[in-house]
């Protein structure tokens, strides 16, 4: 019997992930790796073929290859070349866990317009005091970026600015300034000659991101790579950028408000659950070491619906008021409208209110809002939110200086949270005198965290209790 030969591979096609890289010689729609939607795409398989061929020459020379330095004991390494350095903005430094690594590469994702170019262009000057800085724009011309510098005083005499799209472009200026730091905004507008697909792409993107990481590994050089948004708020493009990267920020905010917020999401240097905060205005970007107050609002007396609780934003405390309305409707369908919380805990709050507590509010509109502009996604906000709401159905105010911390379950319980001690303190401090907290927390503000013990602080059980305790029945 004559053996079946293989078919051949020439001008055969593969399909390829463009998320992590996953093969399959059949297209679907969804990744078998990364399980991704609509991401795996045709690509050449003499393509595949080459890359493979590469690799196993790689593999049978790898034994010639000299090594650039010997290895040495861990313990003879020196870590001097890894400590931060302060850029200047306390704000930043804090999320960066003390300032940028030389050779560290930092992604900064945010909307469009939230301040990303701002914040950079402050960071820049002030880096600039040290050494040589080099800001490449490739969504603005120089003279854009030189009137908002102006604007903001953001202007020194070591820190270059180059307007460019093009990679190898972008690496002659690295070459000629020699800087210390380097910052691409955005990463999406840099195109790699040689290199399929537009800019913006993900194939585009990942070479980009690859080249400057190499350059800023061999350099030493700090470099932080802008880069944008999907609807649903993560980081645009490959999901290999944000693996390439050793640093991922978040730089968010409302742009009906002033407050800017930094997240680090990913730090191979320092801390994941800090955050810093900063005042946008019209002279740039100012940070708030403080921000306790931002959130609360004034009332001459008190008003029904309102509540204020205290989350935690990383390691900072910070007290946060919540606002809820209440209203009888004519329609079949009542309306559920939220701002800046959770609408499907709200909803939570909602059904556990009228199943453990009696409220009727099947036939009411009802709106719950946070004050100031801030997003409050932590479960220890719920207590907050059904006080808030049966305040205003039952028009009963909760009495002024009453802070409310706890998670609601399903049953009515009321959940301990973390980091309880550290959000009494900051009530105390803020000048707040009594605490509806969950049963068994055990945590009282002590005097070492900023409280005088002047605080009261109740344990409830469950959300019926907390109402009574609050509302008095």
């Amino acid at each position: 019997m004559v053996p079946v030969m293989a078919k051949s591979m020439a001008g055969a096609t593969a399909y390829r992930c463009t998320e992590c890289g996953w093969q399959t010689s059949k297209w679907v729609g969804r990744c078998g790796e990364c399980q991704a939607w609509s991401t795996v795409t045709e690509v050449a398989a003499a393509n595949g073929a080459r890359f493979r061929t590469v690799s196993a020459h790689r593999a049978v020379s790898a034994h010639s290859i000299v090594p650039s330095t010997p290895a040495v004991p861990i313990a003879n390494v020196d870590a001097a070349d890894a400590c931060a350095r302060p850029t200047g903005m306390d704000e930043l430094d804090r999320v960066l866990g003390g300032g940028l690594v030389p050779g560290a590469v930092l992604l900064l994702a945010g909307e469009p317009g939230v301040g990303k170019s701002t914040l950079l262009l402050e960071a820049g000057a002030l880096v600039a005091e040290s050494g040589p800085v080099l800001y490449v724009t490739g969504e603005e011309s120089a003279a854009q970026v030189k009137l908002r510098a102006d604007r903001i005083g953001a202007l020194h005499e070591r820190l270059y600015l180059a307007a460019e799209t093009d990679l190898d472009a972008v690496l002659g200026h690295v070459a000629d300034v020699s800087p210390r730091l380097l910052i691409i905004d955005s990463v999406q507008t840099i195109a790699a000659a040689g290199v399929d697909g537009v800019p913006g792409g993900v194939t585009q993107v990942r070479e980009v991101a690859a080249a400057l990481t190499a350059v800023a590994k061999e350099r030493g050089l700090a470099t932080i790579l802008v880069g944008h948004v999907t609807k649903d708020g993560s980081v645009a493009g490959p999901r290999t950028l944000e693996h390439l990267v050793d640093v991922v920020l978040h730089f968010d905010g409302d742009r009906h408000s002033q407050l800017r917020m930094v997240r680090a999401v990913k730090n191979r240097y320092g801390p994941t659950d800090e955050v810093g905060c900063f005042d946008l205005g019209e002279m740039g970007l100012i940070g708030l070491p403080d921000p306790s107050g931002l959130f609360l609002s004034t009332h001459a007396e008190p008003v029904p619906g309102t509540c204020v609780t205290v989350t935690l934003e990383g390691r900072r405390p910070l007290p946060a008021e919540v606002q809820a309305l209440v209203a009888a409707t004519s329609l079949e369908i009542p309306r559920r409208t939220t701002s800046g919380l959770d609408g499907s805990r709200v909803g939570m709050v909602l059904a556990v209110l009228q199943r453990r507590s009696g409220l009727k509010l099947g036939k009411h509109d009802v709106y719950a809002a946070t004050v100031g502009g801030v997003r409050l996604t932590e479960p220890s906000v719920d207590l907050a939110v059904a006080i808030a709401l049966a305040s205003s159905a039952s028009n009963l105010s909760v009495p002024s200086g009453t802070v409310a911390v706890g998670e609601v379950g399903l049953a009515g319980e009321v959940r301990r949270v973390p980091g309880l001690a550290r959000r009494l303190a900051e009530a105390e401090r803020m000048g707040f005198r009594r605490a509806v907290v969950p049963a068994g927390s055990g945590a009282l503000p002590s005097p070492g965290n900023g409280g005088a013990g002047t605080l009261e602080v109740r344990e409830v059980a469950d959300v019926h209790q907390a109402l009574g305790v609050v509302l008095g029945g």
